[in-house]
């Protein structure tokens, strides 16, 4: 199921952009702080109650030297047509202003659920100053003080009362796999290729896809999946048209909604940093994944290009030293034949379950090989580890003092793991804890 999203809106310098880092503060989902997992401040995760949701800061999506009220339009519109539960900011300092009404009008109408948020409220006697938001017609105003956390557990145990429940989701076998890359590198030219008919516009200017559209379709093997084409994920300082950046928040949604990614690159653009920036997103999300090379017929090759490319791949997709690589063509359909079972290989994996027994085998024979490190005389205990989930398989290893447990170490085991068991093409997590 695809993480709920909840849309912050409000007019200009109400406190959205504190609030939202507030909101996502140290509870935004880091799975690995490595060189080039950049992050996009714009979409973030959080977690509230056991929640895991994303959160919109609409505060960047003003629009520079528009009118104001085509400002507060669009950001309005983003939440209506995608989040599930939008909070309206407004300032306690400030008191009720006519633009703020503005945003109210445009929120009427909607049937998506609106939590009002009172900012800056800094202090117990501004509480009575709130009342007045009342006549804006959403319900009850919360106080919060987006700078210092205050009220702010009030707002978010409004917001995740009103989260799809996950029993309504319908079960389905089908794989599910997004097309994510930057615009123009051929995203939807490989859907209709793989899909044998025209489903989609395909254009060489950047953007054409808007929506992200869900695909059904099965494999003359009988194998089905469901296929999502995403827009183009473009730099923040790039995007101009609201249509442009709702496709990130989309792009972002089916990710979540995906158990597999394909990552797209252009070999005849090569590859930029805006690329290692669109990766970290399925990265982030820990999701089983494989590196599509598009339009490899058309660039001069000889018996190393393919090798050399992807050397520069690896050097520069370093926190994606798991994903398989494959080099196709969708104008000349070449390779394309080998993305079905690739995906079903890797959502394999991305599910794997391994046996404790198992599991604490090669750990031992790991520490034998290579004995845990010291610091200042004190030697790092592994007493065993478990696997405790899957997508991605998730493993706690034991130790007698996390503190000794240093990175590299760690990537040692995993890569120990890794060596025992196919986990090719999925992110395995391993989290360290201190026995009692």
């Amino acid at each position: 199921m695809a993480a709920p999203i909840v849309a912050v809106v409000g007019r200009p310098n109400v406190g959205k952009s504190t609030l939202f880092n507030r909101i996502v503060g140290e509870r935004m989902a880091i799975v690995e702080d490595m060189p080039g997992v950049t992050r996009d401040r714009l979409y973030a995760r959080a977690e509230w109650l056991n929640y895991d949701f994303r959160v919109i800061d609409t505060g960047g999506l003003e629009m520079g030297n528009a009118p104001f009220l085509t400002e507060i339009r669009g950001q309005v519109e983003v939440a209506i047509d995608e989040a599930d539960v939008i909070i309206m900011v407004v300032s306690g300092r400030e008191g009720l202003t006519a633009d703020d009404q503005a945003v109210a009008n445009l929120l009427y109408g909607t049937d998506k659920p609106v939590v009002l948020a009172v900012n800056k409220v800094d202090n117990p006697e501004m509480r009575s100053d709130i009342y007045d938001f009342y006549s804006l017609g959403l319900g009850d105003p919360y106080p919060v003080s987006g700078s210092h956390g205050i009220g702010l557990g009030d707002v978010l145990d409004q917001v995740v009362k009103h989260f799809p429940d996950e029993a309504a989701v319908q079960d389905d076998e089908a794989v599910r796999f997004s097309i994510i890359g930057r615009p123009n590198v051929g995203k939807s030219s490989i859907v209709n290729a793989i899909l044998g008919e025209d489903r989609m516009i395909v254009s060489n200017i950047e953007g054409t896809t808007r929506d992200a559209i869900d695909t059904r379709f099965m494999t003359p093997e009988g194998d089905e999946f469901v296929m999502v084409d995403t827009a183009g994920i473009r730099k923040r300082g790039k995007v101009y048209e609201n249509t442009e950046k709702y496709s990130v928040m989309r792009a972002m949604k089916a990710i979540d909604d995906s158990e597999v990614v394909l990552m797209v690159l252009d070999a005849e653009t090569g590859i930029r940093d805006q690329d290692t920036h669109v990766a970290g997103y399925a990265h982030d999300a820990g999701k089983a994944l494989v590196i599509v090379v598009n339009k490899w017929d058309a660039i001069e090759k000889d018996t190393h290009t393919m090798q050399d490319f992807e050397n520069m791949i690896r050097d520069r997709f370093k926190f994606l030293d798991y994903a398989p690589i494959v080099f196709v063509s969708a104008k000349t359909k070449q390779r394309l034949d080998r993305l079905p079972d690739l995906i079903l290989s890797v959502n394999e994996n991305h599910q794997k379950r391994i046996s404790s027994s198992m599991l604490n085998d090669v750990l031992m024979d790991a520490l034998a090989t290579n004995p845990a490190p010291t610091d200042n005389g004190r030697r790092l205990r592994v007493y065993y580890a478990t696997q405790v989930a899957v997508a991605p398989p998730t493993f706690v290893v034991f130790v007698n003092d996390v503190e000794l447990m240093h990175f590299s170490y760690q990537r040692f085991l995993e890569n120990q793991i890794r060596s025992a068991f196919d986990f090719s093409g999925t992110p395995i997590k391993l989290i360290i804890r201190q026995r009692k």
